[in-house]
């Protein structure tokens, strides 16, 4: 059995070596690293996957997030509302502005942000709100973007961990003001560095983050906004434009094995598998469990003594976190994230997952609850 991992870029990479390495070695004849051909080609050909009027491509996902914050013209002081069970980037590029993070729960379910919290945590002084689209499927873009308008808010999409998936027949990222995503080699849509992208509707937004990504230039020499240096270089969008071709097809290959896992386990009390939202397809950039008897450490450790990678995502809440914990927080506001960050635990979940590897890890989880 091949040796199983997380994520398997080795094993997929193998499957598309002749069209990546053509594609690479195109842009090396070329000489066009920086802003090539290749970017436009691939923001063009991403504008038409997600059916949206600007993609901006830029260094990483978490300058993607910065960028949008910058494009928006928000006032140190300035609140942001987003999820405290997620990633740190999404609220460390609050902080780099000198805007106020405000965390709030999530749903016990399907781990994403509350709308309800959303409601409850608004100020006077907040302006923007940051769903997370976490593990794979979309927050609930409705009543969000309906409490957007009633309070005149933006919107922010992270769609780090979302990209492919609908709500509604809307591709995530393209629902709310401006939406991010994040290229990571681990991600759904991944290179084989850093990328990252942004994506709106807006033409005069669009505009202006093109011009930040670019050291606030829109001409070459005249800096019209305080701008930083995040581009997706010509390989990355190379190989993006690639893989792109196959995305809908790793995310079928995806729910596949979430399928599996899901028909697996259904029978074990003590392991909840991973809810699906109402109106949102899933494309399980994680496989995400819940073990409810208190020994999800100890599940841990037996699967890595089989050759079985999990991971814990995440072990703390953003807002317990050193750089982040401001102390304002009461524990009792957040009964389901501090549930799940004792209970969660991920499984390999990726495109190059055979039979075979799946009947392992299948058979290992179940000796660990019968045994």
């Amino acid at each position: 059995m091949r040796k199983l991992q997380m994520v398997d870029l080795g094993a997929q990479y193998q499957k598309i070596k002749k069209d990546i390495d053509e594609a690479i070695q195109g842009v090396i004849d070329s000489s066009a690293f920086i802003n090539g051909p290749e970017v436009k080609n691939f923001q063009t050909e991403l504008e038409s996957y997600l059916n949206v009027k600007h993609v901006i491509p830029c260094g990483n996902g978490t300058d993607a997030l910065q960028i949008a914050l910058m494009a928006l013209d928000l006032k140190p002081g300035d609140e942001v509302i987003t999820a405290d069970f997620t990633f740190a980037a999404t609220v460390e590029v609050i902080h780099l502005l000198g805007l106020k993070s405000v965390l709030v729960d999530v749903d016990y379910d399907t781990f994403l942000i509350d709308p309800e919290k959303i409601r409850a945590a608004i100020t006077p002084k907040t302006k923007a709100i940051i769903p997370v689209h976490l593990f794979g499927q979309c927050a609930n873009m409705d009543e969000i973007n309906k409490i957007a308008k009633e309070h005149n808010l933006f919107v922010i999409e992270d769609t780090a961990q979302g990209i492919g998936a609908d709500f509604k027949g809307e591709k995530a990222g393209t629902i709310g003001t401006i939406g991010t995503t994040s290229f990571f080699p681990s991600k759904n849509l991944g290179c084989y560095g850093d990328g990252g992208a942004i994506f709106t509707n807006d033409d005069a937004l669009a505009h202006k983050m093109r011009g930040i990504c670019n050291h606030g230039m829109y001409q070459r020499y005249y800096h019209d906004e305080i701008g930083v240096n995040s581009r997706l270089d010509s390989i990355q969008a190379a190989i993006l434009r690639v893989k792109l071709h196959h995305l809908d097809e790793y995310n079928k290959a995806r729910r596949k094995a979430a399928d599996f896992y899901n028909e697996a386990f259904q029978d074990i009390p003590e392991l909840l598998t991973p809810a699906k939202a109402d109106n949102s397809t899933h494309v399980y950039h994680q496989y995400t469990l819940r073990v409810t008897n208190g020994k999800r450490n100890e599940l841990k450790e037996f699967l890595e003594s089989k050759g079985i990678p999990a991971m814990i995502y995440y072990p703390v809440p953003l807002r317990k976190q050193k750089a982040y914990d401001t102390g304002n927080y009461k524990d009792t506001d957040f009964p389901n994230t501090n549930k799940l960050i004792e209970e969660v635990i991920s499984l390999p979940m990726h495109t190059e997952l055979d039979k075979e590897q799946l009947e392992f890890i299948k058979e290992s989880v179940l000796e660990f609850f019968t045994s």
